[in-house]
């Protein structure tokens, strides 16, 4: 990991960065289709609203109509709960990484994206009970460094666990920080306005992506010298 392990969550505040990740209950798959991590990230969108939200259906019927209650987008800036950075979907766990913009925004925007998605996935697949593992995990990002790393992190999240970057079952912000012409939900500008260029910051995402994999492969080794430590105690 990009930073120190956190024992507890912290207190969020206003203008703070944050990574937010959680996975399924018992690790189980929380994304089996495409059309769940397209679901997932619709919600994304449709919940971060100061306003009260109904269903993704209802929410649905009101951008056809035109119709937000006198707002023409959920995501107008003066509206919004949180800032998106990036993210990534795996299949049985994501990372985002956030700003809060409204006092409580993240708790509220977790609250209804967790609690919207377990709701439809349950329906969809004949299933009920919890979906995520417990409350979500959160760390607050305190330097600009961090902030930096933690973006490649996550945008290349799926390289670390090595899932194929075809696969449908994966979503992740990479493609919208690397390609300025796709279309974007997320506020590249924090982060690109510190390169000089696109591909800059693809090298930089690169040179981290190096450091990441061999302190993962190094962590790897370390957990496998304690369990044989054990084994033969």
């Amino acid at each position: 990991m990009v930073y120190f392990h956190i024992m507890r969550r912290p207190k969020f505040a206003v203008g703070e960065y944050y990574h937010i990740y959680n996975r399924g209950v018992d690790k189980r798959m929380i994304f089996l289709e495409k059309s769940d991590t397209e679901r997932f990230l619709e919600s994304i969108q449709v919940f971060n609203s100061r306003e009260p939200v109904g269903s993704l259906y209802e929410e649905r019927r009101k951008r056809k109509r035109g119709k937000f209650g006198g707002r023409t987008s959920t995501n107008e800036k003066s509206e919004r709960l949180i800032k998106l950075i990036c993210y990534c979907l795996n299949p049985n766990h994501y990372h985002v990484l956030i700003q809060e913009v409204h006092d409580g925004g993240i708790s509220e925007f977790i609250k209804r994206l967790s609690g919207g998605y377990t709701m439809y996935f349950n329906e969809k697949y004949s299933r009920s009970g919890v979906l995520f593992q417990g409350k979500f995990k959160a760390v607050h990002i305190k330097t600009n460094e961090n902030l930096l790393k933690l973006s490649v992190y996550i945008n290349l999240n799926y390289i670390l666990h090595n899932i194929p970057n075809n696969s449908s079952l994966i979503a992740s912000s990479v493609k919208e920080y690397y390609n300025t012409s796709a279309p974007s939900i997320c506020e590249k500008k924090i982060l690109l306005s510190q390169f000089s260029s696109i591909d800059e910051y693809k090298k930089f995402s690169n040179d981290c992506l190096k450091v990441l994999k061999k302190r993962k492969t190094e962590e790897r080794e370390l957990e496998m010298l304690v369990f044989n430590q054990i084994e033969h105690a």
